[in-house]
């Protein structure tokens, strides 16, 4: 079951909203636009997320829109590395992987 809010955007940033809703049908039914669709897609939310970087109402469409969120991380990893993902299920999942190659040695 999915839950549904509203968040208010302002005039300047609904254009990078509306392609960033997009960008998240493409990414929950894959194989609905060719490769070359998708990669337009993606170099124009990339150019609209340059022109939206620093308003602060782009922190909620980042928090509402996953796929947005990912390529944003994406464009600042170089300088910024994982901002977005969270600390406690980077470590969980560092943890886990650590105790499986650990069960991996033991087997050998």
């Amino acid at each position: 079951m999915t839950t549904d809010h509203t968040i208010r955007i302002p005039a300047r940033l609904r254009v990078l909203a509306a392609t960033a809703m997009l960008l998240e049908r493409l990414e929950q039914l894959p194989r609905t636009a060719s490769a070359a669709q998708y990669q337009g897609l993606v170099r124009q939310l990339d150019a609209l997320l340059v022109a939206g970087e620093g308003d602060p109402s782009l922190v909620a469409l980042l928090d509402s829109l996953p796929a947005l969120a990912e390529l944003h991380e994406n464009h600042h990893y170089a300088v910024a590395g994982l901002s977005r993902t969270s600390m406690a299920a980077a470590a969980r999942s560092k943890h886990l992987m650590l105790d499986l190659l650990d069960r991996a040695r033991c087997r050998c």
